[in-house]
């Protein structure tokens, strides 16, 4: 990332055509997450709070949405460390969209930094965890070694699920802020 609106560094990145499992999972992932930067990217308070009737979802509800998705796949899916904050402060049980919820709350650089600081810390997680031991690594609950958590091979497909169907979202709104449309960022 290169700016505080999340905007990415790379153009157009590709996954290896070639390339062994995690290079191919991770080429993808940051295909999405560069794909997802490019729509949510450069918007001010207004842009990150439109909506698409009938629908209440956000782009900055989506950039919050993410950068939770971010911290709890690779914080406590895979090394079963305690939710970060704020997502360890919010009661769920009484609104479990509080990240979609809440968005509107926050200024356009709130956003933009909370999701780049999880995809940042997410990053470095993945890395010490395939240095661990590879795409087969499961992941861990330190308070409770008896669950059987999916391995970093699943927690990846399911962030790339993620980000590709809320690519989809990010597409339809952005569009309807100011008329971007593509499926990359240009060169």
């Amino acid at each position: 990332m290169n700016d505080e609106t999340g905007q990415s560094d790379q153009t157009n990145p590709e996954p290896p055509t070639v390339g062994d499992e995690t290079a191919t999972l991770l080429g993808f992932l940051e295909r999405q997450r560069s794909t997802f930067a490019w729509k949510t990217g450069a918007l001010d308070e207004a842009g990150l709070r439109a909506t698409l009737a009938p629908s209440a979802m956000t782009l900055g509800g989506l950039l919050k949405h993410l950068a939770r998705f971010e911290d709890d796949m690779s914080t406590e899916w895979l090394h079963g460390r305690r939710q970060l904050p704020p997502w360890n402060a919010v009661d769920w049980d009484a609104d479990p969209d509080w990240d979609w919820n809440s968005a509107s709350q926050d200024s356009p650089e709130e956003l933009y930094a909370r999701w780049r600081d999880a995809v940042v810390r997410s990053r470095a997680l993945f890395a010490e965890a395939l240095a661990e031991g590879g795409p087969g690594r499961q992941g861990t609950i330190a308070s409770n070694p008896e669950i059987e958590l999916p391995t970093l091979r699943y927690i990846l497909l399911n962030m790339i699920e993620e980000y590709a169907r809320h690519n989809g979202h990010a597409d339809l709104l952005r569009e309807s802020v100011d008329g971007l449309v593509g499926q990359d960022p240009p060169a």
